[in-house]
């Protein structure tokens, strides 16, 4: 190699060794700003469960995201010079605060539709705003609509990923070949009501997404695209979050059907349709069907494959933006529910029935569920009981 390519190669990794180590201060604001932004105290009943000033909520965020955008080195600090919150970043590009920035600005139109849902009288007592803190804003490979987070990711983990909904996608991300610890660049959410509730709270936030309709579409254009004008692949999850995006977007996003939206000028975001995570919990469950095991079974079995296929087509868009969702979503399905339906099974038997491996697999030998198998692409069987809206 010649001297000048030595020492071009050199300079080159000098300057990403430059941008990767560079440190990065913002201002975050007010005192008041920040209390609201963060729902601080997060988790404070006369005892607080964690006992974190304003300045250790804030960082505790900000570091989570740091980590989850790969930048395994990097610390935040924050820290108040007056009546102002300063964040100071290192180990981290520059430029780092900006989609931090645009991520707050937004959640003050968060904070005016739940001022104003309360003003109206529908806010609820047992709910917290809670903005989408923590996620991976540098680095991110797909977006993820939900409905709401649940309450104990804000009071009990401090942790926007922390859930049973969130875990169990993870799982199915790592089920396509995505190491765990890279699932949360792929699970950056966008709730279309963002209001940390309990599990029962569906049907009522039905009502509310209204308030927040600024909020929610400046949110997907923020994150839908990078900035260097790629779309990421966007998954709906839901049948509220579906009926949304067809109400908002015009697109009909069904279960494993694909969708286009614009959120952007000349910018064109692949959307799918699927179950939401915890969906496959109620359409499992015997008691839907009257106790009969073997239907909820083979509901269960459908959700699975439906599951491993939207994930599969998540994975797969998010290694490479811009691949062709179709031939992508076809790949996936021909995958898991004709080709790989045998471990399909396995995985729903283990993780669902929480059998053992050995057992599931047994499990999935029989007669019974192989004609099962079989029909993985025909509708999942009606259930008896109406199923929760999640």
């Amino acid at each position: 190699m010649s001297k000048i390519a030595v020492l071009t190669s050199t300079l080159a990794a000098l300057t990403l060794s430059t941008l990767a180590h560079a440190d990065v201060e913002m201002k975050l604001g007010s005192r008041e700003r920040v209390t609201q932004l963060f729902a601080a105290p997060n988790n404070c009943s006369v005892i607080c469960y964690r006992n974190w000033t304003l300045e250790q909520t804030a960082a505790h965020y900000l570091n989570q995201s740091v980590q989850r955008d790969g930048y395994t080195n990097a610390k935040v600090t924050v820290k108040a010079d007056g009546d102002q919150l300063y964040a100071n970043f290192s180990g981290v590009p520059k430029g780092y605060d900006k989609p931090l920035a645009q991520l707050l600005d937004t959640g003050e139109l968060a904070y005016k539709g739940a001022s104003k849902l309360n003003a109206d009288g529908k806010w609820d007592y047992s709910w917290y705003l809670f903005l989408p803190l923590g996620m991976a804003l540098d680095n991110r490979k797909s977006v993820e609509l939900l409905h709401f987070p649940p309450d104990y990711s804000l009071t009990q983990a401090q942790d926007y990923l922390e859930s049973k909904t969130t875990d169990r996608w993870a799982a199915l991300l790592s089920n396509n070949g995505i190491p765990m610890d890279q699932t949360p660049g792929y699970q950056t959410i966008i709730d279309i009501a963002p209001i940390a509730a309990p599990a029962s709270a569906g049907g009522t936030l039905a009502g509310v997404y209204s308030y927040f309709t600024d909020y929610q579409t400046t949110m997907i254009k923020q994150v839908s695209v990078t900035p260097k004008g790629t779309a990421l692949p966007m998954v709906a999850f839901g049948a509220p979050v579906r009926n949304w995006v067809k109400q908002q977007y015009g697109a009909t996003v069904d279960v494993l059907q694909l969708g286009e939206i614009s959120p952007v000028a000349n910018v064109k975001v692949p959307v799918l349709g699927s179950n939401h995570p915890s969906y496959i919990w109620y359409a499992a469950d015997p008691a839907s069907y009257g106790g009969d095991q073997a239907k909820a079974d083979a509901a269960g079995l459908k959700v699975m494959g439906q599951d491993l296929s939207a994930a599969c087509w998540q994975a797969g868009m998010g290694q490479k933006p811009g691949s062709d969702p179709a031939a992508q979503l076809k790949s996936c399905t021909d995958n898991w529910q004709v080709a790989n339906k045998q471990k399909t099974c396995v995985l729903f038997y283990e993780s669902v029935r929480n059998l053992s491996e050995a057992d599931a697999e047994k499990k999935c030998t029989t007669t019974e569920i192989k004609t099962q198998l079989d029909q993985l692409k025909k509708p999942v069987p009606a259930p008896m009981t109406a199923l929760p809206t999640v």
